[in-house]
């Protein structure tokens, strides 16, 4: 490649290739992929600044609001600030769609839309990697180095870019925790790097075969790839990224979740598997960005190991009840075999191997309790026999629908009593969202089973509140639901609820039947708790809590994307008229 390049800067006797061609090209590739790495760097570091001063924001309005019950100072919005939420951070590219699904029939889904921050980065970065791929190359020399530098360019980048791409795909990417990115936009960025990579791997294999066929035909250049072993291997792993790259599209991945999974993890690793071979046969300097992915890899995998095995062995193991409800659903409760610090907004993965052997699902965690456990008549004598003698119970509530949740309610059914035990290992939990005791209002919006991400806000928000811990004053909780029977859902999470000390100071509930039988099933237990028909007019119920809004307002909102598309457009709209933070709790796949 270095003789290529002296020779065109040779007949081009003093021009613009002579002076690229006095750059090693290696030298280049490396650079900007260290720009690239670079670009991720600061931007990470940025979000860091921002994520510390949004917790600092967060403590010093707690603090100050844990005795002030008007709190007017944080209910006054910032002009700018604002703006920049309502046009930027959590406006969708156009009008008000972004969590619902675009769906061609019930089974053929085709994705959502990212918000405009989103879309930023990812024209950025996408335009950013364009632009690194070809600058620099000197387009008026012959084809086959133009090629060559075009192919060792795409190749050396791609590499790279499986680095932040396989972070991304990580359940234990720390990434999340420190950075306050939730999983579902890291899942959203974690496909289009997928993409860049394999649009880049393409980009590589194509080069060369453009290359060699400029001097020995395309019959002349696929024997080459088919002959020699480090480019057979780099073609396989081209192909892998390229099967990829189709199969993980929303309307094959929707339509085909179960397989899809298998199939992404034996690509993947036929990806790595056949980049190593192809850079070690060559003996490449990029070899060093595949050891990385693979440590990656492997502590991801082996931190999810240590996850299982902690949470699930020792003290007789775990124990798993699963109640069939009405609305096709299921409330999994499973007693641990070591306790764990429960928090708002935590997911788990569940393992049922009666059901769906080895495959694991998130979770939303809709409650946990600790009771003592049966220890006969031995007397706990120290720390270790008293943190022994506790059990944990957590509990889901699985809606089902097909595949595993499918599967699961139908088992569940078909007993006699409902109920089944089955053997379930909880794979967490893993990070919740932000604890929401900054707020002076706080109003939860659920749809369905979203209402197992707003319950164990409203509890720790209620104990807050009674404590004296947070700065909330007010909390409004929206749950929408088709009829009175998924009320049955959460039953005794909410009976337990409502008998907290001060709830009915802080705590409303309003229940939306979109499908009620007849007038005679809605009916309001109480001024705290009331029922209505049809569904909730969002901007409305926003609108009204803002006109006695104490502090700064936090909406939440779990479930359908057209509900959560509605808050969003309440939320955003309402920017100048008090201070108002939007949070969606959203987990797409």
């Amino acid at each position: 490649m270095s003789n290529s390049s002296a020779g065109a800067g040779a007949n081009g006797g003093g021009t613009k290739a002579e002076a690229t061609a006095s750059v090693d090209p290696d030298v280049v590739n490396h650079m900007l992929s260290d720009y690239l790495l670079l670009v991720l760097g600061s931007i990470s570091a940025a979000l860091l600044v921002w994520r510390f001063t949004t917790m600092l924001v967060r403590y010093v309005r707690t603090v100050t609001c844990l005795h002030n019950n008007t709190q007017r100072y944080f209910a006054v919005p910032s002009a700018k600030f604002a703006w920049f939420k309502k046009n930027i951070q959590y406006a969708p590219i156009l009008g008000k769609r972004h969590n619902r699904e675009f769906q061609l029939s019930s089974a053929v889904n085709v994705g959502t839309l990212p918000t405009r921050l989103q879309l930023v980065f990812l024209v950025g970065y996408f335009a950013t990697n364009v632009a690194f791929c070809v600058m620099t190359i000197d387009y008026s020399g012959p084809l086959k180095q133009v090629a060559a530098l075009l192919r060792n360019r795409t190749g050396y980048l791609a590499v790279v870019n499986m680095i932040p791409l396989f972070i991304m795909a990580g359940r234990n990417n720390p990434l999340i925790s420190l950075l306050g990115i939730s999983f579902d936009t890291f899942n959203l960025l974690h496909r289009w790097l997928g993409r860049i990579v394999a649009l880049e791997s393409l980009a590589h294999t194509l080069a060369f075969l453009v290359s060699n066929a400029a001097a020995n035909g395309w019959d002349g250049a696929f024997k080459t790839v088919f002959k020699v072993p480090y480019m057979t291997w780099g073609f396989v792993s081209t192909c892998a990224m390229v099967v990829i790259l189709i199969q993980a599209a929303s309307i094959f991945r929707h339509a085909y979740y179960e397989m899809f999974k298998i199939a992404h993890i034996l690509l993947a690793v036929a990806s790595v598997v056949g980049l190593y071979y192809h850079l070690d046969m060559k003996k490449l300097p990029q070899i060093k960005y595949v050891y990385a992915v693979i440590v990656l890899w492997a502590l991801d995998r082996a931190a999810r190991l240590i996850r299982l095995g902690y949470r699930n062995i020792g003290s007789g193991g775990t124990k798993t009840l699963v109640e069939a409800l009405p609305g096709n659903a299921c409330r999994v409760t499973v007693t641990m075999a070591r306790p764990w610090e429960f928090r708002p907004g935590q997911h788990a993965y569940l393992y049922m191997p009666a059901i769906s052997h080895w495959q694991s699902h998130p979770f939303t965690v809709a409650w946990s309790d600790e009771a003592d456990a049966a220890n006969g008549e031995k007397l706990p004598m120290d720390r270790q026999d008293v943190l022994s003698s506790k059990k944990t119970t957590v509990s889901f509530i699985i809606r089902g629908r097909t595949g595993f949740t499918g599967n699961l309610y139908s088992r569940a059914a078909a007993c006699v009593s409902g109920k089944m035990m089955t053997t379930c290992f909880v794979e967490g939990p893993y990070r919740g969202s932000h604890r929401l005791h900054s707020y002076g209002t706080v109003m939860l919006f659920a749809g369905g089973v979203g209402i197992t991400q707003a319950v164990p806000h409203v509890r720790d928000l209620v104990a807050a509140y009674s404590n004296g811990t947070a700065a909330t004053r007010k909390i409004i909780l929206v749950w929408v639901i088709q009829t009175p029977e998924h009320l049955e859902w959460i039953r005794p999470w909410m009976t337990e609820i409502l008998a907290m000390e001060k709830r009915r100071e802080v705590l409303r509930i309003m229940l939306f039947v979109s499908r009620p039988r007849s007038t005679k099933e809605i009916h309001s237990p109480s001024a705290t708790v009331q029922m209505f028909p049809g569904r909730p007019n969002v901007d409305t119920l926003l609108g009204m809590e803002m006109e006695n809004q104490v502090g700064t307002l936090g909406v939440s909102a779990c479930g359908p994307g057209a509900l959560t598309d509605e808050v969003r457009l309440a939320a955003r709209n309402r920017q100048y008229q008090g201070s108002v933070d939007f949070v969606e709790e959203a987990f797409s796949w």
